[in-house]
């Protein structure tokens, strides 16, 4: 993944706008400056979940089966959930299943369809992970009121709702 490092300053993003007449300079700093959080947050994530032999991707599967009533889930809705494809979920059983984190079992309603499952070694290498993970969560969060949290969320939230332009092929770029 790439890290968003050098975030330009106003004079550099001036020699984008002379080019680009659309160029919101505060609007890009703020968006790059998200995006710098963003990436500096998920390499951070990595980087600790990395002392456990994991990285996101395998971590976040694991999460999504501990959530379930009885630790057990589809590929199809664990990939769903995750947000990735099913090729790349299969890669991801792959590796925990080698770990022996996960078991396959068979659906007791139709045998022909497979289930994962989270087994106690997953379930201990959670038990190893979380607590340093909610610590630095905590620690990192402290750094904000409750106030700053709540209205953070609500920001981050309209953001959220507007993720949809980045996946529109085709802007309209004279109406903008």
């Amino acid at each position: 993944m790439l890290q968003v490092k050098d975030i330009p300053n106003a004079e550099i993003m001036q020699k984008f706008a002379a080019r680009y007449p659309q160029t919101d300079i505060k609007s890009v700093i703020t968006f790059l400056n998200l995006l710098r959080v963003g990436s500096d947050l998920s390499h951070g994530l990595n980087s600790y979940l990395a002392q456990f032999d994991l990285l996101q991707g395998r971590w976040w599967v694991l999460l999504l089966l501990m959530r379930e009533d009885n630790l057990i889930s589809t590929p199809s809705a664990l990939a769903e959930k995750a947000g990735v494809s099913r090729a790349t979920m299969t890669g991801l059983l792959d590796g925990l299943l080698r770990e022996k984190l996960i078991s396959r079992v068979h659906a007791k309603q139709d045998r022909r369809q497979i289930q994962i499952r989270l087994t106690s070694l997953g379930q201990a290498k959670l038990d190893e992970v979380m607590p340093g993970y909610y610590q630095r969560v905590n620690q990192l969060m402290q750094a904000l009121t409750e106030s700053e949290t709540m209205h953070l969320m609500a920001l981050l939230q309209k953001i959220y709702q507007q993720r949809h332009v980045f996946e529109n092929k085709t802007v309209d770029i004279k109406n903008q």
